[in-house]
């Protein structure tokens, strides 16, 4: 019969032989990605070129100073602020209705396109002028479209702010949802 093995004896690899094996792992991983390797690279040169390495060197170097001085900074009442307000926007942002103001931005473009176009000169409006000018149907629907904003603008939206009520208070959101909750066979 065959005898039990007592001992096993494991097949080290030597330090240089260790060495060779990570050595070749490493050059066939840089040759499998090579493409990518070299696109870092440009980057790396761009950053470098641009002083973007120097900068972060500094940073990472001096880390704890920088921590402290941003900690400081965003510590002002003013920092605070900012943040809030930033926020702030970025909510109100988020209930513009992008379909609806698409129309408003096209034609405030093109305001500005023709107000670049304009030439300066010595010539002064009359009032008759004014309402000569009004004749014209594309001044008129710009006349028109004014009033309707400042329209608007003038109308209450206590109840539509977010910052002093909670959403489900505000008049906006309950339009939105009385609005959902009729169907079209109830409207008939």
């Amino acid at each position: 019969m065959a005898k039990a093995i007592n001992k096993i004896k494991r097949f080290e690899l030597s330090a240089e032989d260790k060495r060779k094996k990570d050595l070749e792992e490493v050059e066939n991983a840089l040759i499998d990605n090579k493409e990518s390797i070299l696109e870092l690279l440009s980057i790396v040169n761009h950053m470098h070129d641009r002083g973007v390495l120097n900068l972060l060197n500094g940073l990472f170097g001096q880390g704890d100073k920088v921590m402290n001085v941003l900690v400081k900074a965003v510590d002002k009442p003013e920092a605070t602020n900012t943040i809030k307000n930033l926020l702030l926007m970025v909510g109100t942002l988020g209930t513009i209705n992008v379909q609806q103001l698409e129309p408003l931005l096209l034609k405030l473009n093109s305001g500005i396109a023709r107000v670049a176009e304009y030439k300066e000169t010595e010539d002064r409006t009359s009032y008759f002028d004014l309402v000569r000018v009004l004749k014209d149907p594309e001044v008129n629907r710009a006349v028109t479209l004014l009033i309707t904003f400042l329209k608007g603008m003038g109308e209450d939206t206590s109840g539509m702010e977010r910052n002093t009520q909670l959403p489900e208070d505000q008049d906006l959101h309950k339009r939105e949802k009385n609005e959902r909750d009729v169907s079209p066979n109830k409207r008939e």
